[in-house]
């Protein structure tokens, strides 16, 4: 399935790909593949991606919450 929120989710709480893949436990690059859409993700990755992020997975799937700069809640994520 797309991600379309996992960018955003990402930036949101100001890691890399590769600290997400460290957290989920992946590889940098398939973080980077399911990002641009080149790899669709199982259900058991979206759920390892929302947990180590800590958002619901629809965030992903979705892409609910968008990057804002100037909100100072997301700089403290």
């Amino acid at each position: 399935m797309e991600l379309p929120g996992l960018r955003s989710a990402r930036l949101n709480r100001l890691l890399t790909q590769a600290e997400l893949a460290q957290r989920a436990n992946m590889t940098t690059a398939s973080i980077s593949r399911i990002e641009t859409g080149t790899t669709k993700a199982r259900i058991s990755t979206v759920r390892r991606l929302a947990k180590a992020l800590d958002v619901d997975p629809d965030e992903l799937l979705n892409g609910t919450q968008p990057f804002n700069a100037s909100r100072q809640e997301d700089w403290n994520r």
